[in-house]
């Protein structure tokens, strides 16, 4: 290509980019928003026309209080905006602690505001964003205090038009919680960053159990010591990384062992994690998916079963597709199950029938037979916590051939619907040759009458790892990654 027609080529692309630009430009005259240029708006609440305006002087970053029977619009426009246009909306109080934002300026991110309070107006200002000005379809929130509560309630009358929403000891309305439900469904991550005094810190709480129960991704940091203010962190890439993770998300591919319909959800550890933020100069309290990363948690139906099968997915399966067959949720405190999710184990949790007293062992077949069929290997290790162990205990009695080990978790050797109890049937594991795990407390009730017992009558291998000093619970034991290792030669 001669010089002539790349520099026709480029002069073309050019052209493109520039054409671009265009379509997304703000009309009205601009001003200066912290090295940014900041384009003003106001809009009718009757009519809802959208004019350009000038901020004056006298607002400097800040933004005076709109006339009567109207609202005051901003858009910050960074220089260079990132694919996409994506953005971020301020629930309230415009150019407090505006840290996050600027970061997000420089992220190609434009910053956009209203006031006040979520009504109509705000669905006028989305579409005038969005469908006149090509700004992505789902905008970020970063909301403190009142903007919190105002991020959650747009978030949970528009679920489906959310990126993320940071919020900053949030205000919150009893509607609001309960319809984060709609927002899980979503899969909307949330972040909520508070004070430790915070008088309002339940809002914070009341709405992880929520979400959290409905399978949605939150993740909460508690500043040591503070209280309502000062608000945001002094290192804003905490936040802007939030938002732009969010942003540069990707759809989890359909895994091959699913059927064509099931649930999404979450699984990530709740154990919090002290450390110290220098930037900001004080001591920092974090749990949730964005602090400890995050698998995918998928439930379904199969032919002939009652009651769900649920399987957690490792981000890479290991080799041969080894998996844990549970007879119990896992949860956040589950250490030894996300120890084997990060080796690339599969957990899976077998369906209880809703209409029994107990698992039905016929239908843990079709589940396990279902799974293997779709590549999972046909020795899993079965395992359980306090009474579940019992369950696992008497499925793999039945069905000793099909398993790798058995693991308990301060156990209890009863089975609700087998035949025979467990501590009175060990000889099929035996003969199998079928290697067990036990983790127990020293003062764990159960020790003598259950482990202990079982240690006596199991002529086969058996290990038991005990923790001085803890009872029944807590049941996460205190040096899970040697459980791992140890459950992982299981398998080998």
């Amino acid at each position: 290509m001669s010089n002539t027609m790349k520099n026709l080529f480029f002069l073309f692309l050019f052209s493109l980019v520039a054409m671009s630009v265009r379509a997304q430009s703000f009309t009205g005259e601009k001003t200066d928003w912290h090295g940014f240029d900041r384009y003003d708006f106001v809009m009718s609440e009757t009519t809802f026309q959208i004019k350009p305006i000038k901020a004056t002087q006298r607002e400097g970053a800040g933004v005076a209080g709109p006339e009567k029977g109207m609202r005051r619009c901003i858009v910050v426009v960074p220089k260079q905006a990132a694919e996409g246009n994506p953005w971020s909306w301020r629930g309230c109080y415009w150019d407090h602690q505006p840290q996050a934002e600027i970061e997000l300026l420089k992220r190609g991110f434009h910053i956009v505001y209203i006031t006040t309070d979520p009504d109509q107006t705000w669905e006028v200002w989305y579409n005038f964003l969005v469908n006149e000005h090509g700004l992505f379809p789902k905008p970020a929130f970063i909301g403190m205090s009142r903007g919190g509560a105002n991020s959650f309630t747009w978030g949970t009358e528009h679920p489906d038009k959310v990126l993320a929403i940071c919020a900053d000891n949030p205000g919150l309305s009893q509607k609001s919680l309960m319809g984060m439900d709609k927002l899980a469904r979503q899969d909307v991550p949330i972040l909520n960053i508070c004070g430790s005094i915070d008088p309002i810190l339940n809002n914070t709480y009341a709405i992880q159990g929520v979400y959290q129960g409905n399978g949605g991704r939150m993740s909460v940091l508690i500043k040591d010591g503070t209280a309502h203010h000062p608000h945001s962190l002094q290192d804003p890439n905490i936040i802007a990384d939030f938002v732009e993770q969010a942003y540069k998300e990707k759809p989890a591919e359909k895994p091959a062992f699913l059927p064509d319909k099931y649930k999404k959800s979450n699984f990530y550890s709740t154990d919090p994690i002290y450390s110290y933020a220098e930037y900001d100069k004080l001591w920092i309290t974090s749990w949730g998916p964005y602090f400890t990363g995050n698998y995918n948690k998928y439930m379904f139906s199969l032919e002939g079963v009652e009651g769900l099968v649920t399987v957690i997915a490792p981000e890479k399966p290991a080799a041969g597709n080894p998996w844990i067959f549970r007879c119990d949720q896992p949860d956040g405190n589950s250490a030894v199950d996300l120890g084997l999710l990060a080796r690339g184990f599969h957990i899976v949790v077998a369906p209880i029938a809703y209409n029994a007293d107990g698992p039905l062992f016929d239908q843990w077949s079709i589940a396990y037979n279902y799974l293997v069929s779709k590549g999972f290997a046909a020795h899993p290790v079965v395992a359980g916590r306090g009474g579940a162990t019992g369950e696992v205990y008497a499925w793999a009695i039945e069905n000793p051939d099909k398993i790798a080990g058995i693991y308990g978790e301060n156990p209890i050797l009863r089975s609700s619907l087998a035949k025979i109890q467990p501590l009175d049937n060990l000889k099929p594991l035996a003969e199998a040759k079928v290697p067990i795990l036990h983790a127990c407390g020293s003062l764990d009730p159960n020790l003598k009458t259950q482990t202990g017992e079982a240690k006596k009558r199991y002529a086969g291998k058996m290990t038991v790892i005990i923790d001085a000093g803890r009872g029944h619970y807590p049941i996460t034991p205190e040096n899970p990654k040697k459980l791992v290792e140890l459950i992982e030669k299981m398998i080998k």
